[in-house]
């Protein structure tokens, strides 16, 4: 799969979201570059899927956002993850753990089963 075509499952996003906002809270960029960091480089969210995933997130209550100062001494709003968001989080990863082993098993069956 090359790196620069891999895209995200549809709604999988809010859910790597929440994952990196579990490690810590941070802004948009940092989101961003954490999102890279974590799939070693194999997604690369762009700001126009973030920004708007966010908005959604917060309108949920699975995250919070407030003003602060970034690294490079710039206005940045600051995301973390709410109780709300966390519980999601599990609920969401659960779900994903048995919908991606389902799937790894239907691909590796040989023959079919009757």
């Amino acid at each position: 799969m090359s790196k620069e075509k891999s895209e995200l499952l549809q709604g999988t996003l809010d859910m790597l979201i929440l994952k990196a906002l579990q490690l810590e809270p941070m802004h948009g960029f940092g989101l961003s570059v954490r999102l890279r960091q974590l799939s070693n480089g194999v997604f690369q969210v762009e700001m126009g899927s973030l920004y708007p995933a966010l908005c959604r997130l917060e309108a949920k209550k699975w995250v919070k956002a407030k003003w602060g100062v970034s690294e490079n001494n710039r206005r940045a709003r600051y995301y973390e993850l709410t109780p709300a968001g966390r519980k999601q989080l599990e609920a969401e990863a659960t779900e994903w753990a048995l919908l991606s082993s389902t799937i790894t098993a239907m691909l590796r069956a040989t023959s079919p089963s009757v």
